[in-house]
């Protein structure tokens, strides 16, 4: 197909969604407005979303005067489905006085020839959070079996209520028996994330997405859980650090103590633990036990801007490369749950910082995640001014080049039955 540019999307009061032909869709990049390259458009995933976005006008080019036009229509944005990451964010004024918008990721999106295009690319073909083909009695059927097989368990009670009343993907594939079981376990954090999910300060202006656990499971109701899934699905990965939760590696003890019984007893499997990486004295006695790999959250490899997202409490970015080097001293896989954010992430400066984290601890993976903030907000904080882009496709290839022996993709990989498989 020829090179094209959708037109700009806009909505009214009442929620109808329109396109404006005469005025092309607009990516926001860091701080910058530019139209999306040709690759990196595509239509609209299924299992996507559209948003409104209250207080923002739309934006768009004109390409008969050069000029960027605001219109009096409510912007539009795209959150795309698990397994894409964003190119381009949607463009818009702000007005006086706008909400906070909550913890999604706002895609830029346009439309053409009866298509809805977002700017994305698909890092992750695996369908572990695809629904689309699943009727929800299966997921109800699971949970209330695990209910009625478990009673006395408050971890899959918990669980249970995840699946059914907050369609929580990770819970859900717990009641379906397959992929990932989830395992809270922490109700502490010794973070204060600007975007966390799980616990927000009044004044934030905009709500946690889901509710933090309120109780600290025992080591038996996490092993009971761990071989329920294993008997289910023959590929089975088990993680500790869920959105529900705190910082897992607070808990670490609980955590060693439930990985070395599932193992004495026999149990196969990946397991995973996301975690923001700040206690490096956790990582050996847990390979002991049996864990297979961790997950280490990052919005960035630039100390500053990793300390202004994270606002880490009694650790720093230094705890954080030193438990990554001692998970891999420990033959533990290391991914990064990459951050991503256009215009920021992609730019000189950032890849370049990546590559000498990359280089120097020598991780396995990375995960290119979305993050899912109002853009305005994050860019007050981390105030960063970091010049032109590459592109996620250039990124990619940076990171590739200089770092041959990383992979990506979106979610935690299966590695095999136990420690060294």
């Amino acid at each position: 197909m020829k090179h094209f540019v959708p037109d700009l999307l806009y909505a009214d009061e009442q929620g109808n969604i329109f396109d404006e032909p005469g005025l092309k869709m607009l990516c926001r990049q860091g701080n910058d407005l530019a139209l999306p390259r040709p690759d990196e458009l595509i239509p609209l995933p299924p299992e996507s979303e559209l948003y409104l976005l209250p207080g923002r006008r739309a934006m768009g080019f004109d390409p008969q005067t050069g000029r960027v036009e605001v219109i009096d229509g409510i912007a539009v944005a795209a959150f795309v489905c698990p397994g894409y990451t964003l190119c381009g964010l949607s463009a818009y004024l702000t007005e006086n006085e706008a909400p906070r918008l909550p913890l999604f990721a706002y895609g830029a999106v346009g439309y053409f020839q009866g298509k809805f295009w977002v700017a994305a690319k698909q890092i992750d073909k695996d369908r572990r959070q695809v629904f689309a083909h699943i009727p929800q009695k299966k997921i109800n059927i699971g949970a209330q079996n695990l209910l009625k097989k478990y009673p006395g368990n408050r971890l899959v009670k918990h669980l249970a209520r995840c699946a059914l009343n907050y369609c929580c993907p990770a819970a859900k594939n717990l009641a379906l028996g397959r992929f990932e079981a989830p395992l809270p376990t922490s109700r502490a954090c010794n973070a204060r994330c600007l975007g966390c999910i799980s616990l927000q300060p009044e004044d934030s202006g905009f709500p946690s997405t889901q509710s933090r656990i309120t109780f600290t499971p025992t080591s038996n109701e996490i092993v009971q859980i761990m071989f329920e899934h294993s008997r289910k699905e023959k590929r089975p990965i088990y993680s500790f650090g869920q959105g529900c939760e705190g910082e897992p590696l607070t808990e670490a003890r609980l955590i060693t103590s439930a990985i070395s019984d599932f193992r004495l007893k026999g149990g196969k499997g990946t397991i995973n633990i996301n975690t923001n990486a700040s206690l490096p004295e956790t990582i050996a006695p847990l390979a002991r036990a049996g864990l297979t790999s961790i997950r280490v959250s990052l919005n960035s490899a630039d100390r500053n801007r990793y300390a202004s997202y994270y606002r880490p409490q009694n650790y720093s970015f230094d705890q954080v490369v030193c438990s990554i080097l001692e998970a891999k001293k420990n033959n533990i896989f290391v991914s990064l749950n990459y951050l991503f954010f256009p215009g920021i992430n992609d730019t000189e400066q950032e890849v370049e910082s990546l590559i000498a984290l990359i280089q120097e601890t020598r991780l396995d993976f990375i995960q290119m995640r979305n993050l899912n903030i109002d853009p305005d907000l994050y860019l007050a904080h981390i105030q960063a001014d970091l010049g032109p882009r590459l592109g996620l496709k250039n990124f990619l290839k940076r990171i590739k080049k200089n770092c041959p022996w990383v992979n990506f993709g979106y979610f935690n990989p299966y590695l095999g039955e136990g420690p060294n498989t």
